[in-house]
């Protein structure tokens, strides 16, 4: 079974981390700088205490107009987060973002503090990728390519 530590380089490189006392502003800018919508809200201690997502983002200025510029981090995020562990199993954790409509959820390690970022799309070729593996090597069994 796959795990999610299968993809840690790229859970990595999706990771974007802020304060929990940075400005939405902030966040806004993280967000608008790379390709995920999502940003993990860390306390002093690096351990995740929420995420922001866009959907965030848009409901605080929708509400707030103007005025939510000036609006902390951590009165937007939402506290209670879905997260994964590197020894999850891939699949699963797929499946379980399906069934919550999540696209991006945190890893974190035994401590809450975050590892990267799981992506659904990247989840998915991941999986696709060693369900075409083990195909080709089926494959080769059966026309006995290299048991010659």
């Amino acid at each position: 079974m796959k795990l999610v530590s299968s993809m840690d380089a790229v859970a990595c490189s999706r990771l974007v981390t802020i304060s929990c006392d940075a400005s939405l502003v902030d966040a806004a800018k993280l967000l608008a700088a790379t390709q995920i919508s999502l940003v993990v809200v860390c306390n002093y201690d690096g351990v995740m205490v929420g995420v922001i997502t866009k959907t965030n983002l848009v409901q605080e200025i929708g509400r707030c107009g103007e005025s939510a510029c000036m609006t902390a981090a951590a009165d937007v995020m939402t506290r209670n987060v879905t997260y994964c562990r590197s020894t999850d199993c891939l699949p699963d954790v797929l499946s379980m973002m399906g069934k919550r409509g999540f696209v991006h959820i945190p890893v974190v390690d035994e401590h809450c503090r975050p590892l990267g970022v799981v992506n659904a799309r990247d989840a998915l070729r991941a999986l696709m990728a060693d369900e075409k593996y083990e195909a080709s090597l089926l494959r080769d069994y059966v026309m006995g390519v290299g048991y010659r």
